[in-house]
Order: structure tokens, then C-alpha cells, then sequence
């Protein structure tokens, strides 16, 4: 139904009436992905096309399955004219979350609506081909499963963590041993084009698309895991800087511990901060022979995971919540380097942390009272993340589209 236009964008570089024609259709497509319904009338003079060209753009894309109309605008007199949108089954793009220890999978359709549900799956997260191997066999099985045939799943975006270039395709902090882009070895053994993309960004764009944003522009979403890691909207766009590497605030040299963290430089916000950090912190604690319900279980300290602190501190365990706001204040440090710089609208915290709410949410405001400039820190929001673990899989899915139609975001 929709092979007529996906063959012309993903052919042979158009030009002349052709191209003109393929871009005017993608201009008309994310006025309706960023807008909504709209009559005839409203496109072209928002895309400054002639009545007549949006009537036989909107014709084609209709023919193709694209668009569709969605009744008549309410009207006192005179003929009433027809609403136009997007057509939601006309394709479907899937969202893939890669964590550290698992999984998370959802499909939207072209309008953005989950029809999938959110699905998690066990998975270790390891820089090996076995593991590359297994996310695979994950996917295609995840698909295997659907109502729906493969071919009308247009896109596929892919969040890791660490290093990620979502121009070129590569990923350089997992499954880096291959001459060709990990986004093209991974739309080999899909069949699907895919799109990836660092998570930390993929879940602040997720987040920016929700109802948690509102008017604001400028956005900071913070992901608080096993490490730490940053999205930014300015302006109302992804933020990227110059190599695509932005946002990797966890690695600020805030410390001078002598601690040496993940990434091989010492003093990093993530040696006291993160999660893997919050981890260590509580194998020192146990064996220093503090009480805490870590212990009841008679669980391996190797095999600690950052959900069996989490999950102590819903439980009111006195150690892991006040491991818990001390990891708070180190974040809160950080958070108040991040407003003085950037003076932001918003600051969203995400992240498996953030389940924690209140626990990890007053620490934090509380060092950034202490640490940033009071005239600036005022004109900042704190909130915490409405999606949760489902803003990695929205955003991935969101990019995924915007990228296959080259729309703006």
C-alpha cells in the first residue's frame, strides 16, 4: 500500500520534478506527524503550496495509504471541508532499549500509538559477537510474534549506551569489531532499515514528545543507571555537538578521589554517582558489617545488581536509602554544573534510579540549592520522568520514523 513512496525515498537520489515531488510529500507528511489533522486549506498555506498542488499531493499519499480522512470540519454554513491525517496502519516502526541487563521492546504505528504493548526481555548486555548474535534472535523473534507482516515495519531504532554515532551508524563502545556500520550489519539480519542511536538521547527525545514537556525548549534529560549518561533539546532539537558525542556528563572530572572510573580517567561524576558506583558502595558497606535486607537473601556480593538496591530502598531498607541520598547529593553536584552552564527550561530525571522518587529526588534538589547560583536555579523545573523505562523504546520509535521520512526533530 505504501510501496510506491517508501521506493521513491529509499531509491536512486531523485532530481528535478521527481525530487520536487518527493520532498513535498515529506513536508506534507511531518506537518501532519508534528501538527495533526488538518483540512486542505491549512496545509498549503502552512507549507505554502497552491490549493490545488496540496489537493493532488493529499490525493496521492491517500492513494498510497499514507493519509486518510478523518471527517468534516464543524461548520454553522457553506460546504464543509474534509480533515486529513495520517493513516496509522501505514506502517509501524519498533522501538529497542538495549539495557544491561535486559530488554525493552515496543511497536508504534504511524501516528505514534503504541499497538504493541511494552515488552521486556532478559538479556546481558556484553561486547561480544554472542551477545550481538542474541539481541538479534531477540528481535526477530519479537516480530516472528506479531499480527502484523514484516514488510509494514518501515524502521527500527536501536538505543545503546556509551559512544554512538547516529550519522555513520557505528557504535564505539559495543559491538565495535566489524569493518561495516552495526547499523548495517544489524539491517542484514533483520531485513529492516535500522536507525541507532546513543539511549541516553533516544529517551530524552522520548520524554521531550511527552505530556511531561509542555512549552519548553530547552531540555536536559538525565538517564541514572549503571553509569550516567545525557540528552539535550535546544531549541527544540537534539543536540549532538560537532561529533556527535555530546552529553557525556557522567564523565565530568568532579571529583578528585583517585578513584579510577569505567571510561579509564580518574575523578569522573560516575566514580560517585552512578550506579555501578551506588553498587560498590554497598559491597563496602556489607562488609564493613552494616544491617541491610541485601544480605537476607544470602546472595553473592559478585552477583549484587543495581534492582536489588532499588528495590531495598521501596522496602525502607535504612542502609540502601542512605547509600541512596548520598549518590543524590553526588548527582545534585553535577546537576548544579549543568544549570549554571546552560541556564536550562527544564531538567528531566530518568533512569532506573528515578524509581526510586523522593528518595533520589530531595538529595538532588537539595545540592543544587547548595551548589548552583540561586538567580539562575530559579528559573530551572525539576521533575522526574513520566515514561519511565517505556521513554527509551518512544524515542527510539519517534527517531526511527523522523528518520526515514528525513523529517525535522
Amino acid at each position: 500500500m505504501t510501496k510506491t513512496f517508501f521506493a521513491e525515498i529509499e531509491g536512486d537520489n531523485p532530481s528535478g520534478v521527481a525530487f520536487r515531488n518527493v520532498n513535498q510529500k515529506k513536508k506534507m507528511i511531518a506537518y501532519f506527524a508534528n501538527t495533526g489533522n488538518a483540512t486542505i486549506a491549512e496545509v498549503a498555506k502552512e507549507l505554502s503550496f497552491s490549493v490545488p498542488k496540496a489537493t493532488s499531493l493529499l490525493g496521492e499519499l491517500a492513494q498510497e495509504g499514507l493519509v486518510k480522512v478523518y471527517g468534516k470540519v464543524n461548520s454553522t454554513g457553506g460546504r464543509k471541508p474534509n480533515i486529513f491525517g495520517l493513516a496509522p496502519d501505514a506502517g509501524f516502526f519498533l522501538g529497542i532499549d538495549v539495557k544491561q541487563y535486559h530488554i525493552n521492546i515496543c511497536m508504534t504505528d504511524f501516528q505514534n500509538n503504541m499497538v504493541s504493548g511494552f515488552e521486556q526481555f532478559p538479556y546481558h548486555l556484553m561486547d561480544n559477537q554472542e551477545s550481538l548474535d542474541e539481541l538479534c534472535q531477540i528481535i526477530n523473534r519479537f516480530i516472528e510474534n506479531l499480527a502484523i507482516d514484516r514488510d509494514k515495519i518501515l524502521g527500527i531504532g536501536i538505543n545503546l549506551s556509551g559512544r554512538v554515532n547516529h550519522t555513520t551508524g557505528y557504535s564505539y563502545s559495543f559491538f565495535n569489531f566489524h569493518e561495516d556500520p552495526l547499523s548495517k550489519i544489524l539491517e542484514a539480519e533483520l531485513g529492516i532499515s535500522v536507525f541507532l542511536e546513543n539511549d541516553s538521547r533516544a529517551m530524552a527525545y522520548g520524554e521531550f514528545c511527552s505530556e511531561n514537556v509542555k512549552n519548553e525548549k530547552n531540555v536536559i534529560f538525565l538517564n541514572l543507571d549503571y553509569g550516567i549518561g545525557m540528552g539535550m533539546m535546544i531549541n527544540g532539537h537534539l543536540y549532538y555537538g560537532k561529533s556527535g558525542y555530546s552529553g557525556e556528563f557522567g564523565h565530568i572530572p568532579i571529583f578528585d578521589n583517585g578513584i579510577i572510573c569505567q571510561c579509564g580517567k580518574k575523578g569522573c561524576l560516575e566514580t560517585e554517582a552512578a550506579g555501578w558506583a551506588l553498587i560498590e558502595m554497598a559491597k563496602e558497606s556489607i562488609l564493613a558489617g552494616t544491617s541491610t535486607l541485601l544480605t537476607k537473601n544470602e546472595k553473592n556480593l559478585d552477583e549484587l545488581r543495581l534492582e536489588d538496591i532499588i528495590d531495598a530502598v521501596h522496602q525502607d531498607d535504612v542502609m540502601s536509602i542512605e547509600l541512596m541520598a548520598k549518590i543524590g547529593d553526588n548527582i545534585g553536584r553535577g546537576v548544579a554544573v549543568l544549570i549554571n552552564l546552560f541556564n536550562p527550561d527544564l531538567v528531566i530525571i530518568g533512569g532506573s534510579l528515578s524509581s526510586t522518587e523522593e528518595f533520589i529526588l530531595l538529595p538532588i534538589k537539595s545540592a543544587i540549592k547548595k551548589y548552583s547560583l540561586s538567580l539562575v536555579n530559579n528559573d530551572t523545573q525539576l521533575k522526574m520522568s513520566m515514561l519511565g523505562e517505556r521513554a527509551g523504546v518512544i524515542g527510539a520509535c519517534l527517531l526511527a520514523r523522523d528518520r526515514l521520512l528525513s523529517l525535522e526533530y
